[in-house]
């Protein structure tokens, strides 16, 4: 009866012309089905009548595609749409059923929708909240969570958008799906489903919660701490959400308030051994090195079985285990049940203690080990990197750039470092960090979220896609994608100094786009001996990205990659990238801080030269590092480990031999 008596209706109003009353009940019932599949002659007509087809279309694909559907004022497929209107029963009806019956989650989602169309919306609000409370025990959510939970992904995403397409308004699925869209890596879907989940529900706290949460993971920090406060306002004892915030002022740099809600959460819930990992983790980049280790410690106190806190030990790369802490780590490696995940940072944290012992084989092996578990979670080709930076190698040409020289936005605050991981880009940051003209920031995300937008634009997730869409930008775009740029960082920048740096060492990708966006921006490319660079991020779990580093020849094939790219525009910007080889900082540290400072141009200040003493926080794995003066037994470590690195140096080739001269790349 649902379907159709507003499908007779429909039907009698397109007869008659009138299109748009009959949109509104069709809307009513969901207009996949009716549009898609039921009643052909409702279906022909609406696709053929005259008068607005677009817009029957438009509300069809909204419904057909969930991850699509607007706001209240939004737009699908660039027609305004409607909202779904009120269902056939009366609000007094609906009212006696839900108060007779009050743990059916449909009927006051069906109340909801009547109060909305009616134009209560704090009354539909209110009713949308009781849905939400009774939907755990709505039959078909209950089977799309517990698919959720066995992470069967196609089996809920299929339960939940075949639901939705008959209760659009079912806010608490929309939760779920975009759930599910975060974990598949679809912050954009998220964010969609869940600004329309609080268009109908705003009160509906987990749903806000969910949504900081994608704000955070879609790099938009300020927006993300703004919906914590309104959820901290209503309730500001939530340990979940003081925990995120704490989370969102780390990506902003604010650790000392970062590590006061941490250490107050812990006062309150001292057996939360992820909290300690966390607050350790903001401990460490705030510079407060022994308080960190006491919060890896309780954790591992708390979870002997928590490899990701012996980790987190290990990669101070200060810090040296006893032998009960080894004996320790081999004991959890010996057990048959532990996960993965948590054998992963055991082999890592083992590995690193042998190293430190001189037991180099024994230590190797443990690489290995993590590596290739490592390897199975994050799959890896690097015949697509390959393919992928030749394609795009060919857009960049001197001609392309020229043609477009004198667009993109003028200001000269940015100083990229660019490079591979552990290349000595975090030296090279603090040496510059301590320069009274420039403000150390941290590895921003800010490049990438305009390569997001760049593909959207272009219309595919490929990663290459950005480059496609990059070419066809006008002066004026290329422009306010700069001014994107810097609008997007200003939150990162804390001292007010006239420069700042962005350390996001893959970066190196992206040289073509930074100079197009920000032409007077500098950019900085740390390079490292080849040995010495992959070997070293073979030893390193990183947190995420980076899944070229788990393989040895995976790894001596994108430095080959990444060296080409960087000759590559040495010869089409020539002179636009400065070069920092770690050996000769090393060697000759005053002459490379005077040739690097001139490149930036900026006065020589001996503070640079002092930039151990710089106290700011430093978010990378070199933290502890760089916080001591420059010392040579870093350069030549790699040769500990070069009777097993044979795989390395073969996928190199001749690069390795020319080293630090790069190969004639050109083809």
């Amino acid at each position: 009866m649902d379907f159709f008596l507003p499908a007779i209706r429909a039907n009698r109003r397109i007869r008659v012309g009138n299109l748009l009353q009959a949109i509104k009940d069709i809307a009513a019932v969901g207009a996949f089905e009716f549009v898609n599949g039921h009643g052909s002659t409702g279906r022909s007509d609406l696709r053929e009548s005259r008068g607005l087809p677009q817009e029957c279309k438009a509300i069809a694909a909204c419904w057909a595609n969930p991850y699509a559907w607007p706001t209240r004022k939004g737009r699908c497929m660039g027609v305004a749409v409607r909202e779904p209107e009120a269902i056939g029963d009366g609000l007094d009806r609906l009212r006696r059923i839900a108060a007779a019956d009050p743990g059916q989650a449909q009927i006051w989602r069906r109340l909801a929708d009547a109060l909305d169309a009616a134009g209560d919306r704090s009354g539909a609000a209110a009713a949308y909240l009781e849905h939400v409370r009774h939907a755990p025990f709505d039959p078909v959510l209950m089977r799309a969570g517990a698919a959720l939970h066995g992470n069967e992904i196609p089996a809920a995403e299929r339960l939940l958008k075949t639901h939705l397409r008959q209760a659009p308004t079912d806010v608490a699925a929309i939760r779920m799906l975009a759930e599910l869209a975060v974990r598949l890596d679809r912050c954009e879907d998220a964010r969609n489903l869940l600004e329309r989940c609080l268009d109908l529900a705003p009160d509906f706290r987990e749903a806000r919660q969910h949504y900081a949460l994608v704000l955070h993971r879609l790099n938009e920090p300020a927006a993300a701490l703004a919906e914590l406060d309104r959820l901290l306002r209503a309730m500001p004892e939530d340990p979940a959400a003081r925990n995120l915030k704490a989370a969102v002022l780390c990506r902003t740099g604010d650790y000392e308030p970062a590590i006061a809600i941490y250490t107050q959460l812990l006062d309150e819930h001292p057996q939360q051994a992820q909290v300690w990992l966390s607050c350790g983790h903001a401990l460490k980049t705030a510079g407060h090195t022994e308080r960190a280790i006491a919060a890896y410690r309780r954790c591992i106190d708390l979870d002997p079985d928590f490899g990701e806190a012996y980790w987190s030990l290990a990669n101070l790369k200060t810090f040296r285990f006893d032998g009960a802490q080894i004996e320790a780590m081999r004991g959890a490696l010996a057990r048959a049940d532990l996960a993965d995940e948590h054998r992963l940072h055991f082999e890592f944290a083992l590995a690193k203690a042998l190293e430190d012992r001189a037991e180099y084989a024994a230590a190797f092996a443990h690489y290995a080990k993590a590596n290739a578990l490592r390897l199975k979670l994050v799959p890896y080709s690097a015949d697509d990197t390959s393919a992928r930076l030749q394609r795009t190698r060919e857009t960049y040409s001197a001609d392309f750039f020229r043609v477009r020289a004198g667009a993109g936005c003028p200001a000269p605050d940015p100083i990229f470092i660019v490079g591979l991981p552990r290349a000595g880009s975090t030296l090279i940051e603090q040496i510059l960090a301590s320069h009274p003209q420039v403000e150390g920031t941290m590895e921003l995300p800010e490049l990438v979220s305009l390569t997001r937008a760049l593909r959207e634009r272009a219309g595919s997730r490929a990663p290459g896609a950005y480059h496609e869409a990059l070419a066809r930008c006008s002066r004026e775009e290329l422009r306010e994608l700069g001014e994107a740029y810097l609008a997007g960082t200003r939150i990162h920048r804390k001292l007010g100094r006239p420069f700042f740096i962005d350390k996001m060492p893959n970066n190196f990708a992206h040289v073509g786009l930074i100079h197009l966006i920000l032409p007077n921006a500098k950019i900085v490319d740390a390079r490292r001996h080849p040995l010495a660079c992959c070997f070293s991020g073979f030893k390193q779990h990183f947190a995420r990205g980076q899944n070229f580093s788990y393989g040895l020849e995976d790894l001596g094939r994108y430095w080959r990659d990444y060296a080409e790219w960087m000759a590559h525009f040495d010869t089409v910007l020539p002179g636009r990238v400065h070069r920092v080889h770690y050996e000769a900082m090393v060697a000759a540290t005053e002459t490379e801080v005077r040739r690097l400072l001139a490149h930036c141009g900026l006065p020589f200040d001996d503070a640079c030269l002092r930039f151990f003493e710089n106290e700011r926080p430093v978010r990378t794995a070199s933290s502890e590092q760089v916080r001591q003066p420059i010392y040579r037994d870093g350069v030549d470590q790699w040769r500990h480990f070069e009777p097993w690195l044979a795989p390395l140096k073969a996928a190199l080739g001749p690069a390795l031999a020319a080293y630090p001269f790069a190969l004639d790349f050109q083809r």
